[in-house]
C-alpha cells in the first residue's frame, strides 16, 4: 500500500484573504496560550459554514498528559457554541520559546483523530491552513488527509 499526503505549499503573499484572515484569528491568539511549562505556543482558529470563527489555544497543566492542544479546543468550542454547524476550515500556527518560526507545523496524532472525527460527525472535508508567524503555509484540503488509516466511527461495527 502507497500512501501519499497531498499538501499545497504557498508563499504567504498569495494566500487567498479568507484563508488569511482565519489564519491572522490564530496568530492573534497564540498570545493567549497557556504554556508555562514548554513556552511552546500554538492557536487555532475554526471558520464555521455560518462564517462565524472560534478560536483555540494550548493549555498546559503541571500534570502534563492533562494539557489540551489548540486543535482539540477549537474543535470542542465550536460544537459547544454551534452544535450541528459544520466546521469548514481550520487555520493552526505556533510559536516555539525560541521565537518566530517559519516552517508549518502539523497537529499531533491525537488532533489528527479529533479531526478525523470531526469529518465523520459533519459529513464533510475540514480543510487546514497550516504556518508559522512567518514564511510559507501549507494547505490540506481535507484533515483526514493526515490521518490515512484512522479509526472511525465506523469501525466500532467491526
Amino acid at each position: 500500500m502507497k500512501i501519499e499526503l497531498l499538501v499545497d505549499a504557498v508563499p504567504r503573499h498569495s494566500v487567498d484573504p479568507v484563508q488569511r484572515a482565519l489564519l491572522d484569528a490564530a496568530i492573534e491568539a497564540l498570545d493567549r496560550a497557556y504554556a508555562p511549562y514548554s513556552g511552546f505556543r500554538v492557536a487555532a482558529a475554526v471558520r464555521l459554514a455560518n462564517g462565524s470563527v472560534v478560536v483555540g489555544t494550548n493549555q498546559e497543566n503541571a500534570s502534563y498528559p492533562v494539557g489540551i492542544c489548540a486543535e482539540r479546543v477549537a474543535l470542542s468550542t465550536a460544537n459547544s457554541l454551534a452544535p450541528g454547524e459544520v466546521v469548514e476550515a481550520m487555520a493552526i500556527t505556533y510559536r516555539p520559546p525560541s521565537g518566530a518560526a517559519r516552517v508549518p507545523l502539523a497537529p499531533c496524532g491525537m488532533c489528527r483523530q479529533a479531526l478525523v472525527e470531526q469529518h465523520a460527525r459533519q459529513q464533510s472535508p475540514l480543510e487546514l491552513i497550516l504556518a508559522a508567524e512567518e514564511g510559507d503555509v501549507w494547505r490540506v484540503a481535507d484533515a483526514r488527509d493526515l490521518l490515512p488509516l484512522a479509526f472511525t466511527p465506523a469501525d466500532l461495527n467491526g
